[in-house]
Formats: structure tokens, C-alpha cells, sequence
């Protein structure tokens, strides 16, 4: 049976990008309503309007309009993955608070590669316990938030790995390398979507671990495999990594 999707934020770059895919028949889901406050005569103003079936809400709007999407989701007892960024903390606390009711899958990043590369990673690290460990992170021109989101998520799991090990944003002054800090560098340049790499070095050796986005349609791939894993889930809070584990 296919999945049928509420596209929130439906009028937006990804929502419209989610649409597209599912429309060309990815993962044989249907499209159920699309959402966008700001979309027009073609899109509901709120997921509480619409009264058909379906199975699950994705939601690429925008960070502050988790708080509603929630509260409908919750009415309509309908899984949501949510796929926007940059929530606050007070945001983050109404996810898991509703995950305690609903399914709710969330990811600082919903490409299922870059899970993949965490994953690696946190291996990586635990093989060679003692190696020094850098992200760098390469985007657009444009891009505002440094470090990135994703990689802010790969350092606090390799963190949380190593016990709490400290993450370095960046470099200034003289100071030397601590030993088992996690350094993060940013670069901004061109138009590039999104390239991810994870340093481990040893005295000996040096392992690469590198994740390179071509397109941005592979976060709505990632957001649309996310709502076929979370459609039959109890409640709770998922992520990328519940995912590619099984």
C-alpha cells in the first residue's frame, strides 16, 4: 500500500522538490495535501483542514512553525518527519514532548548518506581511540549558519563517542592542539551544495571519510524514505540512524 504524504510547507524549495519526486513515482508514495501558508489559492493554510487519509506529514516550512504542525499532528494522531532546521531549544523540547504521543522522526540533516558518514565515523573513532579528529565543512556562498548544522551533528556524536570529548569551532590565536578535542572548520565558497569530510590521524596514518552532495533532492529523498520508516512506528523520536540501522 503507498504511503500518503502531507507536504508542509509545500510552496517551498524542498516541498516542492518532495512533490516532484513522489509525483515521478518515488517509493510509490502519493502526495495526500500539500501545505504552505503562503502558497495560495493551490494549498491548504494548515494541516487541520484537511480531512482525507493519510499516513504521514513531512514538513520543510520553517523552523518556528513546529509548535502548530505539532498540535495538528497530534489531533490527527499522524506521524510527522521533520525535515527544517535551526529549531531552538524551547522547539526541540515541544518535539520530544510530542514524540511521547506521536512518531516523530527528526534529523539535523536528512540525507541517508550523511547518516551513513556519521555512523562511519563514530566507527572510525572507536578503532583508533587515540587519533586526532577534524571536520571540515564546505558550502555555498550564501550559506549563513557556520559551522553547519550536519557538521555539529557528526562532532557530537563522535563527541558523545569519546566520552564527552570537547569540539573546537574553529582556530584562533597560538594555542596548541588539545588531545582528544574534535575540530570543526567552515568553508564558504561558490555554489556548492554541501561537502562533508572527517579527518582521524594518527602519527602513522590518516582515514578520509568524505559525503558530497550534488543536488539538494536528495534531502527530499531522504525526507520521503524517512515517512515510509516512521508510518507504522509507535510513538517516539527517530532519526537517520534508527533508519539505516533497521
Amino acid at each position: 500500500m503507498s504511503t500518503g504524504i502531507i507536504i508542509h510547507g509545500a510552496a517551498g524549495h524542498m516541498g516542492s522538490e518532495v512533490a516532484r519526486l513522489i509525483e515521478k513515482g518515488c517509493r510509490g508514495c502519493d502526495v495526500a495535501a500539500k501545505v504552505d501558508i503562503n502558497g495560495g489559492e493551490r494549498y491548504l493554510t494548515s494541516v487541520r483542514e484537511y480531512v482525507g487519509d493519510a499516513d504521514v506529514i513531512v514538513d520543510f516550512s520553517f523552523h518556528t512553525a513546529v509548535g502548530a504542525l505539532l498540535d495538528c499532528a497530534i489531533e490527527k494522531n499522524l506521524p510527522v518527519v521533520i525535515a527544517t532546521t535551526g529549531h531552538t531549544e524551547a522547539e526541540k523540547a515541544l518535539i520530544r514532548a510530542a514524540a511521547e504521543r506521536i512518531p516523530v522522526f527528526y534529523s539535523a540533516n536528512m540525507s541517508v548518506g550523511v547518516a551513513l558518514l556519521c555512523e562511519l565515523a563514530v566507527k572510525t573513532a572507536s578503532v583508533f581511540p587515540d587519533a586526532d579528529i577534524e571536520i571540515v565543512e564546505t558550502h555555498h556562498n550564501r550559506k549563513v549558519d557556520a559551522p553547519s548544522g550536519t557538521a555539529l551533528m557528526i562532532a557530537e556524536a563522535l563527541s558523545s563517542a569519546r566520552g564527552g570529548a570537547p569540539v573546537v569551532r574553529g582556530r584562533d590565536g597560538a594555542s596548541k592542539r588539545e588531545r582528544g578535542e574534535i575540530g570543526i572548520s567552515a568553508v564558504r565558497r561558490g555554489d556548492i551544495v554541501g561537502i562533508h569530510e572527517v579527518y582521524v590521524s594518527t602519527e602513522t596514518q590518516t582515514i578520509t571519510l568524505k559525503h558530497e552532495a550534488h543536488s539538494r533532492s536528495l534531502f527530499a529523498e531522504g525526507a520521503i524514505a524517512a515517512a515510509e520508516f516512521i508510518k507504522n512506528k509507535p510513538a517516539g523520536l527517530y532519526g537517520m540512524q534508527d533508519m539505516i540501522g533497521g
